[in-house]
């Protein structure tokens, strides 16, 4: 800390007291008498032969004695000087300096500088559809997010205001991402040490509510989908099978079109580079079946490899929109067949840690959003719960009834009492 830096504390000070210093306030050369103050040691003033008279405070900082002027006696009284040179001293005394703020700021880079190096650094761990994804949104909505602002310039309303923006324009589903995106950045940004810890400004930004999709397929309708499969399965067979496989695997879309045959093991499918990593999925016999029936051809390494295109099909979507319209199925997604595949398991007392391996979820949180019941299947549950409920109570009254204790008010004329007393008409 030296005497540029001490000035820049007094300067700081005077405007904190909205207090402006005019006029000259006397050279280094001119003959001059210093007086120091006994009320504050380091306070003085000084004067010169010529009659102005100057405040002055000294601090010792960093082993060294370093003087600066307050400013001119005509301009500032002695009360208002000794209360800017006791803020001096107590800034001096606590080792704050300034010149390393200034220093720390400038290191800190613009918005625009820190994304692109934010982008260069994590988006090459980033999985392919992920990248695809990610840089439409950046392209979209962040890249000209926070103009002319600093990193450490942006806050939370800053960022609401922008949130705001891209919900109204890009719709709740554009926001939420971009807002996941900007969270994770500040996040590396204080991990870098970019910003301060706990700054994200993002922290409290609430998401918007998602849009449910609890659509899930019941006995019959995917019955009338294995009638539309068959029908086209001679015309289409690897868009069909890829369908079929979806419906008796519950995997995602991606996990089957982009298949490797090195991945097919026997009654399994070792996925090497699932959503969650890598993960083991079980063969149903008829899912093994179709499997193992499509051809495999020489030097080709992926499962659905149309050779006419010379690439994976991943176009099954219009194939399922055409299916599911003859079907009687409209606005049935192809994600939606993971859903029933969940909601089958749970119909079927499958517990949800057992539901979540068979669909590769890491958090069994993410199973509860899948496992639906179909109606029928909560009536029948309810069904049979109250059953046993009414058969308990039932036995009850009759056991009361044997032992001469008078019976609730109820009738439960569907029942037979057990055991009943010699002498007792059974209900």
């Amino acid at each position: 800390m030296n005497a540029l830096t001490l000035r820049g504390i007094v300067a700081e000070e005077l405007g904190s007291l909205r207090l402006h210093v005019i006029g000259k306030c006397g050279g280094l050369g001119e003959l001059r008498k210093t007086c120091w103050t006994r009320e504050l040691p380091g306070f003085g003033i000084r004067h010169y032969v010529s009659g102005r008279k100057v405040y002055i405070v000294q601090a010792r900082m960093e082993g060294r004695t370093r003087t600066v002027t307050i400013g001119n006696a005509k301009v500032l009284s002695r009360a208002q000087a000794m209360d800017v040179a006791r803020r001096v001293l107590l800034r001096a005394q606590t080792g704050e300096n300034p010149a390393e703020e200034r220093k720390r700021l400038r290191k800190v880079p613009s918005y625009r500088d820190f994304l692109k190096t934010y982008w260069d650094r994590v988006s090459p761990k980033w999985k392919p559809s992920t990248l695809y994804t990610h840089h439409y949104y950046k392209r979209k909505y962040l890249d000209r997010a926070f103009e002319g602002l600093f990193l450490d310039e942006i806050e939370e309303r800053h960022v609401q205001e922008w949130f705001n923006r891209i919900t109204n324009t890009g719709g709740p589903g554009a926001a939420n991402r971009c807002g996941e995106i900007l969270r994770a950045m500040f996040n590396k940004a204080e991990a870098w040490g970019v910003r301060p810890e706990g700054s994200n400004p993002c922290l409290y930004i609430r998401k918007n509510k998602g849009r449910k999709c609890e659509r899930f397929l019941s006995d019959q309708e995917f019955r009338r989908i294995g009638e539309v499969l068959d029908r086209h399965r001679k015309t289409f067979p690897l868009h069909c099978a890829a369908i079929s496989l979806l419906i008796l695997t519950g995997c995602r879309k991606s996990e089957i079109t982009g298949l490797k045959w090195s991945e097919v093991r026997g009654r399994r499918l070792l996925l090497t580079d699932s959503k969650t990593g890598p993960r083991t999925v079980w063969l149903a016999e008829a899912a093994a079946t179709i499997l193992h029936a499509l051809p495999r051809r020489e030097k080709q390494r992926y499962v659905f490899w149309n050779p006419a295109t010379q690439r994976t099909i991943t176009d099954i979507g219009n194939l399922w929109s055409k299916l599911r319209d003859e079907a009687g199925l409209p606005g049935v997604r192809i994600h939606d067949l993971r859903h029933s595949f969940a909601s089958h398991a749970a119909a079927h007392s499958e517990t949800l840690p057992m539901i979540g391996k068979l669909l590769g979820h890491t958090d069994v949180r993410t199973t509860t959003r899948y496992a639906h019941l179909e109606d029928g299947h909560v009536i029948e549950a309810a069904q049979r719960i109250g059953d046993l409920i009414e058969l308990f109570m039932a036995e009850n009254i009759c056991s009361r009834r044997s032992s001469g204790v008078p019976a609730p008010p109820l009738a439960y004329s569907s029942r037979k009492c057990v055991n009943p007393a010699p002498g007792m008409q059974q209900i």
